[in-house]
C-alpha cells in the first residue's frame, strides 16, 4: 500500500520557553498544546503527552475498522497509563484499555473485532511501533549568534 501522506508538506514542530519548566509546543498546522511540570496546572507533561500521543494513535489506527463494524457515531474512549522508573528515567511499561460498546454483537463477531483491533494498531499505529522498536535520538545544541 502506498504511502497517501507522502504528497502532504511536512508539519514543522517546535516548543518555545514560556517560563520556568513551561512551553507551548505548536505546530505549522497552527495546533498548540501547553506543557510543563506535573506542579503546574493547566498543561501536560511530556510524559503524559507521551502516554496520550500512543492512546490516541491507537485509537486513530483501529477507526476504520470500528466504524466500519459499529458506524461512524461509535464512541470509544482510550485509557492509558504506566509509572516512570525515576531511576533510569524511562516508561518501562504503558497499559492500554480501549473501551467500547460491542453489545449490538454477538460473541464471536466481537471476537473477530477485538482480533482485527489488535492487528490493525500493531500494523498501522507508528507511535506503538516506534516505542515497542526503539528508537535513535539525536540533539544538535545551535548557539544563537
Amino acid at each position: 500500500m502506498a504511502d497517501q501522506t507522502s504528497d502532504l508538506p511536512t508539519t514543522e514542530l517546535w516548543v518555545e520557553r514560556t517560563g520556568t519548566r513551561r512551553y507551548t509546543g505548536r505546530s505549522s498546522r497552527g495546533a498548540e498544546v501547553l506543557i510543563g511540570s506535573e506542579s503546574v496546572e493547566g498543561v501536560f507533561t511530556p510524559g503524559e503527552l507521551l502516554k496520550i500521543a500512543l492512546a490516541a494513535c491507537s485509537g486513530m489506527a483501529s477507526d476504520f475498522p470500528l466504524s466500519r463494524r459499529l458506524g461512524d457515531d461509535y464512541d470509544a474512549t482510550i485509557r492509558v497509563s504506566g509509572a516512570a522508573d525515576r531511576e533510569n528515567e524511562v516508561y518501562p511499561h504503558l497499559e492500554e484499555e480501549m473501551v467500547l460498546d460491542l453489545s449490538e454483537l454477538d460473541a464471536d463477531a466481537r471476537d473477530r473485532l477485538i482480533a482485527l483491533v489488535e492487528r490493525s494498531v500493531d500494523k498501522v499505529c507508528t507511535v506503538g511501533r516506534t516505542l515497542e522498536a526503539g528508537t535513535e535520538v539525536s540533539l544538535t545544541i545551535t548557539p544563537e549568534d
